[in-house]
């Protein structure tokens, strides 16, 4: 595995890096609550090809590896972009190898003018909930643990209330075509999902550190700034060198799927929990040093603080996650 970016992945992070910070500044974030969606700025992500970088040529997209996705994703997330890059891309690259629509409903996935998501949670008869961009998603793939489904109905653009504002929102069908997809194949398009989550919180918990060191640099206290206290600058060396060591796992695990490593499912979940508590350490941190401004919706690092405690449990409790992980690991738990 490598360490450091190629200098096409240098130069896809700092074209989206531009692209991010232009379009979708802090007060497109703010402006995009409650849905959590903004349509111009995904307009401006399909004119830019990104929410089918990571599909073949072969098959109409970009023809980019899962590891220039991540890229992407870094800055995805450093952002906060309200628009469902991560859903989208991993659901185009799953539909590559198994299409329950014609040729152009294809193309229009993959372009992204139609939204397309997976349902993380198994539905419940015709009901799968709380949906990753579920508010605003065109198509959404369901698997009960033995088949697929792809679900089409009108997106509800009403978002089900939670701590971040993100699009999350149960939905049924008005159709459905079923897919046959195997729970390995499943299990590897949530992998996917794992990873580039994984990554997107490399991204928040950098800039969460950032809002916080230019907070302590100003706020004077007792006649000095505060990120001249010992505590203060300890508290983000943890925090530093807690992202650095998740920026590396969240990338290997990227790559191992890439490549098809043996234990790119196990690496995909350790990136995601540990990268999701490293960036709530990193925004705790950020807040604490804040202060009461802190909970303050005028400043920032709330909205970091929201995404940082809620992105993963999309998936659901994350303790079932690390009992997936110990099953892999030690084999399944035997009844008592």
């Amino acid at each position: 595995m490598r360490t450091r970016l190629t200098d096409d992945e240098a130069a896809v992070r700092d074209v989206f890096a531009g692209f991010f910070a232009n379009e979708s500044p802090i007060e497109v974030v703010r402006a995009a609550v409650p849905l959590g969606h903004d349509a111009a700025l995904w307009r401006k992500l399909v004119e830019m090809g990104a929410p089918g970088m990571a599909v073949s040529l072969d098959a109409g997209g970009g023809g980019a590896t899962l590891c220039d996705l991540a890229v992407v994703v870094e800055q995805w997330g450093r952002h906060l972009a309200p628009v469902p890059l991560v859903e989208h891309s991993v659901t185009a690259r799953l539909l590559e190898h198994h299409r329950p629509f014609d040729q152009a409903q294809f193309e229009a996935i993959v372009a992204g003018n139609d939204i397309a998501t997976l349902a993380l949670r198994n539905p419940q008869g015709a009901t799968a909930h709380l949906i990753p961009a579920g508010a605003v998603a065109d198509i959404i793939i369901t698997h009960d643990g033995t088949s697929g489904e792809a679900w089409r109905s009108a997106p509800p653009l009403t978002a089900a209330p939670n701590t971040a504002d993100l699009p999350l929102a149960s939905r049924s069908p008005d159709e459905t075509t079923p897919l046959d997809i195997s729970d390995q194949q499943w299990t590897r398009a949530l992998d996917e999902w794992r990873a580039l989550m994984a990554v997107a919180h490399v991204g928040l918990a950098e800039r969460a550190i950032e809002l916080g060191v230019d907070y302590a640099k100003e706020r004077i206290q007792f006649g000095v700034p505060i990120g001249s206290f010992q505590a203060v600058q300890h508290g983000f060396a943890d925090a530093a060198t807690r992202l650095e060591g998740a920026r590396l796992l969240a990338h290997r695990a990227v790559w191992a799927l890439e490549t098809n490593q043996a234990d790119a499912s196990r690496l995909a979940g350790m990136a995601l929990l540990f990268s999701a508590e490293m960036a709530r350490f990193a925004a705790d941190r950020s807040l604490q040093y804040h202060g009461g401004y802190g909970f303050s919706a005028e400043y920032d690092i709330q909205l970091y603080h929201r995404h940082a405690a809620s992105w993963i449990l999309q998936l659901g409790e994350p303790g079932r996650e690390y009992a997936r992980l110990a099953d892999a690991e030690f084999g399944p738990r035997k009844a008592a």
